[in-house]
């Protein structure tokens, strides 16, 4: 087997030609482009809001469905939503590669809590994120956090995507989808939105869906809601 048919391979070669996904006609464009720009300005002012309820608060349950909500409606109403492939395997959705690039980035971030547990100034607001797990019925968060992370790739990776695509997507995604997180004031959280939006842009395209980035954010975001508090206390005694 050569390398460029190797599964990174074929990624790297996805990378460089572009996704399946075929380009929208100019109305559908416009179409997405005014629904994304609508959905922004409402998401903005609630994840803002939702994100600095405090832990404990029941009124963090209501504000994050209805975040995940305005994410999934603009999603769909901004044009179709494709699932995607692995490349160049057309039928085969990409749930094995997807999770293994879930577990890299939890490695990543696990090794990065080791330094954040050291600097209070970077812990705290993380701490004060977590707490709504620790605090409040842990259930309940794990699941608005699947489903926000489903709902925020379907809408930042799906729609705004969509919108883009033929000016540097992945770059722009990036960029809106970490000003939008700027927005709960956390600033390991816009790094996180950084790191996981280019990681889960270039799934986009090379997949031609929302399949492996939903997989990939869902994952990633389970094992930190339930994983990272231990470790930042077990860091923080060394």
């Amino acid at each position: 087997m050569t390398a460029s048919n190797t599964v990174p391979g074929r990624y790297l070669r996805a990378l460089r030609t572009g996704d399946e996904d075929p380009t929208d006609p100019s109305a559908l464009r416009r179409r997405r482009l005014v629904v994304v720009i609508v959905t922004l300005a409402a998401g903005v002012i609630i994840s803002a809001w939702a994100l600095r309820i405090p832990a404990g608060d029941p009124l963090f349950y209501p504000a994050t469905a209805a975040l995940a909500l305005v994410w999934l409606i603009g999603a769909f109403a901004s044009g179709p939503v494709h699932l995607g492939s692995e490349p160049y395997r057309p039928g085969r959705r990409p749930v094995v590669t997807s999770v293994g690039i879930a577990a890299a980035l939890v490695a990543l971030f696990c090794a990065g809590a080791l330094v954040v547990a050291q600097i209070p100034a970077l812990r705290d607001p993380v701490d004060d994120l977590l707490a709504h797990g620790t605090r409040g019925n842990l259930v309940a968060v794990a699941a608005l956090t699947a489903v926000n992370g489903i709902a925020e790739e379907c809408f930042h990776r799906g729609a705004v995507y969509s919108a883009t695509q033929r000016v540097h997507p992945i770059i722009i995604t990036t960029i809106v989808y970490a000003a939008v997180t700027a927005t709960t004031g956390i600033p390991l959280l816009v790094l996180a939105a950084v790191i996981l939006g280019a990681v889960t842009a270039v799934q986009r395209r090379c997949t031609g869906g929302v399949l492996g980035p939903c997989i990939t954010h869902v994952a990633w975001s389970l094992v930190m809601l339930i994983a990272l508090g231990p470790l930042l206390d077990a860091a923080s005694a060394l």
